[in-house]
C-alpha cells in the first residue's frame, strides 16, 4: 500500500470500503496533498481545476468527522451556487453510503 492510496488514511473502515465499492482507491494529487491536513483538523485552502477531486478532499474529511449517533446539525457547506450545492451534496451522499 502506498501512501496515495485511501487506506493508508486514518479513514473509518465504513468510508474506505464505501471508496473501494466506487472504485476510488487512489487518491488524486490535490486529496494526496489535502486530506492528511483536513484529517488532522487543519484549515487547507486548495485550488484545482473541476475534477481533481476537491470535492472528494473536503467531503470525506467532514464526513470521517461526523457523529452518526447524534442528529443534530455537525457541519456547515457553503457553495457560491446551487448547481454547485447540489452536486456537492449529491457526492457527500455517495460516499457516505455506508
Amino acid at each position: 500500500m502506498n501512501d496515495t492510496a485511501f487506506a493508508s488514511l486514518a479513514l473509518q473502515p465504513a468510508l474506505i470500503a464505501n471508496l473501494s465499492s466506487l472504485e476510488y482507491l487512489e487518491m488524486t494529487p490535490i486529496q494526496a496533498e489535502s486530506l492528511p491536513h483536513i484529517l488532522a483538523g487543519k484549515d487547507v485552502i486548495a485550488q484545482g481545476k473541476t475534477g481533481s477531486g476537491k470535492t472528494a478532499a473536503f467531503s470525506l474529511g467532514l464526513l470521517e468527522k461526523l457523529d452518526t449517533k447524534h442528529f443534530q446539525v455537525q457541519a456547515l457547506v457553503l457553495c457560491p451556487s446551487g448547481s454547485g450545492g447540489k452536486r456537492g451534496a449529491q457526492t457527500r451522499a455517495r460516499y457516505s453510503k455506508y
